[in-house]
């Protein structure tokens, strides 16, 4: 075999067993346990099933049929896991309809595979039965391509917030859709498909290390907020009331390293709830919630204690410090707090 040959299989190897390497931390080693990791896994362990069949037939064409035969088979989990991939990233609870898409693929691939093993009618998987297979995975790349449509849209709304988990599933949608078309175009299929697939999996691999490294809670283990879970009208008044009663009567706002998780430890909620509800119904972050309880406490008594310096008055209403105070209060009231405290007195 020569050099260019070796690197060839070499490089298209490393890809698929990269891909594989993917699959199997999904699958058990992230901190958080999405059910979309899950997905993902066994996106990547039937493309890289897949990437396998190819490069080993492309280097040994007498490689035995069964295996060519699993490794075909495998392309048609491909785009109903990809869909589901997309559908339940920005979810926080499965949906169970996840079972129409892959147990009727797999129960006729496994049929086909039965009925007419590869081995013995290789001409009826090569006229029929592979098309059908790639064209299932064309249906579901442009299925999964609406889902994600209001994602797209964020690339080109500036007023909208494209997040790295946005970027992350982007990315695996392309890099799916690329592999397709090296599996479909081209004269050198084999020798694309190999260099694709080790691209694709290697440009994961470095994305995921390098976001990371920047980031403990990146896109995987991220847990997406608020997608598809609306708080029910009839508690989002009780919990308003029950949250202000909080703040207020505890005066929690003077604490100036409050944080989300304190507060819903106090009304035995979870944090995401919490943020939910702040979000979607009063439409503020927790910090600028707080920030308004810290605010009117300041205003109170620049109005009517003229004992504490202006320095003092931000400290006792939370603010951690003099710069982080005078800004806010002039962000909330138009003014400074010592102009407030001219206008008042």
């Amino acid at each position: 075999m020569s050099l260019e040959r070796q690197l060839l299989f070499l490089f298209s190897a490393l890809g698929a067993l990269n891909g594989i390497f993917l699959s199997v931390y999904f699958l058990f080693f992230t901190k958080t346990k999405k059910h979309s990791n899950y997905f993902l896994s066994a996106l990547l362990l039937v493309v890289s099933i897949r990437v396998i069949k190819s490069v080993f037939f492309y280097f040994n064409p007498n490689l035995s049929q069964l295996f060519i035969q699993v490794g075909l088979s495998a392309c048609a989990l491909v785009g109903p896991l990809l869909y589901l991939y997309v559908k339940n990233i920005y979810k926080e609870k499965i949906d169970y309809s996840w079972m129409w898409h892959i147990i009727p693929v797999s129960l006729i691939v496994i049929s086909l595979s039965v009925i007419y093993p590869y081995w013995e009618f290789r001409k009826i998987w090569t006229i029929y039965i592979i098309d059908s297979i790639y064209l299932l995975w064309f249906i579901y790349v442009i299925v999964s391509g609406f889902t994600l449509r209001n994602t797209f849209k964020k690339i080109f709304n500036k007023n909208e917030k494209f997040s790295k988990i946005d970027f992350w599933v982007i990315s695996v949608f392309v890099g799916v859709t690329l592999i397709l078309i090296g599996y479909r175009v081209g004269s050198f299929t084999s020798y694309i498909v190999g260099a694709v697939s080790s691209s694709f999996v290697f440009y994961l691999i470095l994305l995921f290390l390098f976001l990371k490294r920047s980031n403990p809670n990146v896109f995987i283990e991220e847990k997406v907020k608020y997608a598809d879970k609306k708080i029910a009208d009839k508690d989002v008044n009780e919990l308003q009331d029950r949250l202000d009663n909080l703040i207020r009567e505890q005066e929690l706002f003077k604490n100036s390293n409050l944080k989300l998780k304190d507060v819903s430890r106090e009304l035995h909620l979870t944090s995401h709830y919490v943020s939910q509800f702040l979000n979607d119904n009063l439409g503020k972050s927790f910090s600028s919630y707080i920030n308004e309880y810290r605010i009117d406490y300041a205003k109170k008594m620049l109005s009517t204690n003229s004992t504490f310096t202006i320095e003092a008055i931000g400290y006792e209403s939370g603010f951690n410090s003099k710069s982080t105070f005078f800004t806010t209060f002039k962000k909330y009231t138009g003014v400074t707090p010592s102009k407030y405290r001219e206008l008042e007195s």
